[in-house]
């Protein structure tokens, strides 16, 4: 994996100049993968959509953009396996994180299974960020975030692993070719009240975990794997100038 260590430590030395108020906060989304992604922005409760939503990252590249608003929330996905159509070339549909126009998702959300990466900027500069990785919908992409030049808990969280080797056969997405592109959460696999964390099933509780989120805790004890669960590490990060979030390693 030194060749991912390498990567990362050359994104970030051409940030360290880039991001100099401490007011602003920027995110950046680094392509770690062997294939190019197309990943997905979409923001929370009406706040402004950056980037329109979308855009297209081959292996290694990044795209760095500021926070549109303070306070503002939202979550970034990737998009895997996405082809134009022939006939409407504007038109992009992908294997995994689909969400249903072209190159700029304009604030849409993904299909699952996806890996989330998930942020609160409050309006506050002095107050704490809150960010996670959340495979409550699924998993497609192993990914971290990693805030930097902030104080206080400042943890790199997310999941590394490849979840889909080893993904239940009835929790398994096939692409185009017949290959795995996706694993699905209980939820989206059986759609029960009691893995969907619905109905009688909704209070803390008696939304528990299952054995098939208890096997993705397992592998990514610093994600959100169910509802209501909690990741394994605490942060408290003041003011970090950048959130890189980062797809495979």
């Amino acid at each position: 994996m030194a060749f991912a260590l390498l990567s990362f430590l050359f994104f970030s030395a051409l940030h360290t100049n880039a991001v100099t108020d401490a007011v602003t906060t920027v995110l950046t989304v680094v392509n770690n993968c062997p294939f190019t992604i197309y990943p997905g922005v979409q923001p929370n409760g009406g706040y402004p959509i950056p980037i329109n939503g979308g855009f297209r990252l081959q292996t290694l590249e990044f795209t760095s953009f500021s926070i549109p608003t303070r306070p503002w929330s939202g979550r970034v996905w990737a998009r895997t396996g996405c082809s134009y159509h022939r006939s409407h070339l504007n038109r992009l549909t992908c294997e995994t994180g689909d969400c249903s126009t072209g190159l700029t998702c304009n604030g849409a959300g993904g299909v699952p299974p996806i890996s989330l990466a998930e942020f609160f900027v409050p309006e506050n500069p002095n107050s704490a960020v809150s960010y996670s990785v959340s495979l409550v919908d699924g998993f497609n992409l192993p990914l971290t975030v990693t805030p930097h030049w902030g104080s206080g808990e400042c943890p790199v969280v997310g999941c590394r692993t490849d979840l889909l080797e080893g993904c239940p056969e009835e929790m398994v997405v096939r692409g185009r070719g017949g290959h795995v592109v996706g694993c699905k959460s209980a939820c989206g696999a059986f759609g029960s009240d009691e893995y969907c964390c619905r109905g009688e099933f909704g209070g803390v509780g008696t939304c528990r975990p299952s054995k098939y989120s208890q096997a993705f805790k397992r592998c990514c004890p610093d994600t959100y794997t169910y509802p209501k669960d909690s990741p394994s590490v605490t942060q408290s990060c003041i003011s970090p100038t950048e959130l890189k979030v980062i797809f495979c390693h």
